[in-house]
This record gives C-alpha cells, sequence and structure tokens, in this order.
C-alpha cells in the first residue's frame, strides 16, 4: 500500500519532487511518484485518483496550477498543493493553489517547496498513529 501519492503535473516538476522525495526517504510512510496531467492526460489522473490507495496526495503544478483542486475536487483525502515557480516568481500557481471554491480544500506550501510538502504530508499520516 503506498501512503502517499506524488503527483506532478509534468516531468518538468522533478526537482521540486526530488525535494519531497529526499524529506519521504527518512521515514517509513511508503511513497510513489508519478507524472499526470490535468489539462494532458485528465482521464488517466481520473483512474488514477480512483483506484489509488494513497492516504495523502502531494501535488505539484505550476502556471495555471490546476492539478491539485482537481485532485481535489475528486477525492476526500488530503491534497497538499505544491505551486512552482514556471512564471510570474510563481505567483500564479500560489493564487491557484489557494483559491479553491468551497468544499475543495488544497493545503499549500511555499514556492517550490517540495520539502514542506512532504513534511506536512507526514504531520498529516503521524495523527493518524496518534
Amino acid at each position: 500500500m503506498v501512503q502517499i501519492s506524488i503527483i506532478m503535473g509534468s516531468e518538468s516538476d522533478r526537482a521540486i519532487s526530488d525535494r519531497a522525495v529526499s524529506v519521504l526517504e527518512k521515514t517509513d510512510y511508503s511513497y510513489e511518484v508519478v507524472v499526470i496531467s490535468a489539462h494532458r492526460n485528465p482521464d488517466d489522473l481520473d483512474e488514477y485518483i480512483k483506484n489509488s490507495d494513497a492516504l495523502v496526495f502531494i501535488t505539484i503544478a505550476g502556471l495555471s496550477a490546476a492539478l491539485p483542486g482537481v485532485v481535489a475536487s475528486k477525492t476526500k483525502k488530503p491534497v497538499i498543493g505544491v505551486p512552482v515557480s514556471a512564471k510570474l516568481g510563481g505567483l500564479d500557481a500560489l493564487l491557484s493553489v489557494t483559491q479553491m471554491p468551497p468544499g475543495v480544500p488544497v493545503a499549500a506550501v511555499g514556492v517550490d517547496n517540495g520539502a514542506n510538502g512532504a513534511h506536512l504530508a507526514i504531520r498529516i499520516l503521524d495523527l493518524l498513529k496518534a
């Protein structure tokens, strides 16, 4: 069973994902990293979310950063958005991740801060142990 799923919108987000992985490698939590675009592969994303046994999703996306909100709209599990500094210093992605409609919550960490995305996922899972 995979406890944490890291979903990148594109392979260009790999450096941010690697920061999350470097944190998760120091824990006993299982994780996987996949590349699925909310725009280019919506059917694949739907199928992945539906079949994933992950307890927490870390989503990494830049520009319009639709990925975190799309994932949150399809699951009741916690979704953490990591905005990427692709354009506008990441402000566009940060605002997209944080401005979700009612009932579609996404937790946001700092721009390019994959490590904090992992730390937040760990804190969420640690609560389940308590």
